[in-house]
């Protein structure tokens, strides 16, 4: 029980720092700005259906590549925890990591009629360090009651990502552009530590320690 509430813990900091709804708040201001209310809504409620399924697609599934690919579990924690590792630098810096998504890609979202599946739920909400994330995860576990806390963590992240969303004006108000750098700086710090445990366990295994 004890450790099962530890890996949900891990798991549940891990993918909402990943996720990171709160960086993605002025993103998703400016790109429904003129949208009208219910269309935020529906909007901030399409793209965590479909980046929550994507994800837990792959928390799932994600396994698979390891034995098509001929990938060692030990070298997918260290190729995830980098990739953790930099999207972590990128908080610690307050801006938004290229590893999810670029100014162009932005840009480009900012002039689509429906923005919800791409770039927000992909690469925004679902992207690369979040599907490795969650994979490595996964891979923690042997039994299938240990999958359970981390399929709940995904799930009750983009929960809260959902009222984040829509609750994005209130968010930006209250926390100001200052409030959101703080926080981004804050949770880039623990998923710094959290990516380098990741390599850590992937470089032990490689060697066979």
């Amino acid at each position: 029980m004890t450790e099962h509430l530890s890996l949900f813990l891990i798991s549940l900091s891990a993918v909402f720092f990943v996720v990171d709804p709160i960086g993605v708040v002025p993103l998703f201001l400016a790109m429904t700005s003129n949208d009208t209310r219910e269309k935020v809504r529906r909007t901030a409620a399409r793209a965590c259906l479909v980046a929550g399924g994507l994800v837990l697609f792959f928390a799932l599934f994600g396994g698979v590549v390891f034995k098509v690919f001929g990938v060692s579990l030990g070298a997918f924690r260290v190729a995830g925890g980098i990739l953790l590792l930099i999207t972590a630098l990128d908080m610690l810096r307050a801006r938004t990591s290229e590893t999810r998504t670029t100014p162009g890609e932005t840009l480009a979202g900012a002039g689509k009629e429906d923005i919800a599946i791409v770039p927000l739920a992909m690469p925004l909400l679902a992207g690369p360090g979040t599907i490795a994330t969650v994979m490595v995860l996964m891979a923690k576990g042997k039994t299938l009651a240990s999958a359970v806390p981390v399929l709940l963590a995904v799930v009750l992240t983009f929960l809260a990502t959902y009222v984040i969303l829509r609750a994005a004006g209130l968010v930006q108000k209250v926390l100001g552009q200052s409030g959101v750098a703080i926080l981004e700086r804050v949770m880039g710090l623990i998923l710094a530590a959290i990516a380098v445990q990741f390599v850590a366990d992937g470089a032990r295994e490689l060697m066979g320690l």
